[in-house]
């Protein structure tokens, strides 16, 4: 759950820098969001989340 948190709050930081400082425009934020939640909804959804895992496992664990 901490992982999950964690990724949220650092993909929105993104999000938000991408719109101050990249230009993104409000509505190609909320179509960023947008497919996020709906791709959480669908069958790809756990290989996401398994992908996203192991990264966030190797990452970690190649930092000690």
């Amino acid at each position: 759950m901490m992982i999950s948190i964690s990724l949220v709050l650092l993909l929105g930081a993104a999000i938000v820098l991408a719109w101050r400082y990249m230009g993104l425009r409000p509505w190609q934020a909320v179509i960023c969001i947008a497919f996020g939640f709906y791709l959480a909804q669908t069958t790809a959804a756990p290989a996401v989340r398994n992908l996203i895992t192991s990264l966030v496992n190797a990452l970690s664990s190649g930092q000690h």
